[in-house]
């Protein structure tokens, strides 16, 4: 589908040489915003909010450094012959989420065990942040026109221009041809995900499961989503990486779900103030 429109200025702010880029905006009112659910979470739980965000002031760079790591691996032959300075480029674009969840596991399994606390349950009362600052960040793809889907046809547009606002259509024009908003589709999917593990909190879940159910529920929208890209990183010939992940993770979680149920380690619930920080089960 052929089209003319003028993108948005990715720049937020010019400082004299310096940009701030919205793209680092919306990022970082993702993560702000995620921050203040997760410690309200944590307060009706009675956990500590110092932990919430000293958990977050370690796992935010760490998650950053491990998704680019993530992205130069699958795209090693992209460096090559390159200056060696380019696999730290990040501003130049190249970050995956996957290696940015990877990297905040970890980090969340090292600090639980240093402060003596179950990683589930700190999972738990994160998981809904999770959700939400995927959401809004991937309104920064949108800003950089990116992480897009392939082009859409006459009839598509048509139903989407009946629907879409014309600043959404306009940055999905680009150099004459529309694409599939895919960044919209999973910040859609994500929002709803976010509002199910809200509901979630009302039903007896075993500690874990709101964590789990978030893993399966980005999963799987991930993986339809992932399908439509133009930009998706390959394993080998035409595998996407991000689908096979996508597929590892949701078939781990329930075979995790139900492991923990059978061998009583998931014996607390995930509501109430009840649970007692010093139990790791």
């Amino acid at each position: 589908m052929a089209c003319e429109a003028p993108a948005l200025d990715p720049v937020f702010l010019q400082l004299g040489p310096l940009s701030i880029y919205w793209y680092g905006v919306i990022i970082a009112t993702g993560a702000f915003l995620a921050l203040w659910v997760g410690t309200k979470e944590a307060d009706r739980l009675g956990v500590k909010k110092d932990y919430i965000v000293d958990l977050v002031v370690f796992a935010i760079p760490i998650a950053i450094l491990s998704a680019r790591i993530y992205y130069v691996v699958f795209e090693w032959d992209r460096y090559v012959g390159e200056p060696w300075w380019k696999v730290f480029a990040v501003w130049e674009g190249g970050i995956a989420i996957h290696g940015a969840l990877i990297g905040s596991v970890i980090t969340a399994i090292v600090f639980t065990r240093v402060k003596k606390l179950s990683f589930w349950q700190i999972a738990d009362i994160l998981a809904p942040s999770i959700i939400l600052g995927q959401a809004i960040g991937r309104w920064g793809n949108f800003m950089n026109q990116e992480a897009h889907g392939g082009p859409i046809s006459q009839s598509t547009y048509e139903s989407f221009h009946q629907y879409l606002p014309d600043f959404i259509m306009n940055q999905m024009c680009i150099e004459g041809t529309m694409y599939h908003p895919t960044f919209l589709y999973e910040s859609i999917w994500n929002i709803a995900g976010f509002i199910l593990l809200l509901v979630l909190r009302k039903y007896p879940l075993r500690r874990g499961e709101m964590f789990l159910t978030y893993v399966i529920w980005y999963s799987i929208g991930r993986y339809f989503i992932e399908g439509m890209r133009t930009d998706s990183l390959y394993i080998v010939g035409e595998l996407r990486t991000a689908q096979i992940i996508s597929i590892l993770l949701v078939v781990g979680a329930i075979i995790v779900m139900v492991y923990r149920r059978k061998k009583g380690l998931a014996t607390h619930t995930y509501q109430g103030k009840k649970i007692r920080q010093h139990k790791k089960k």
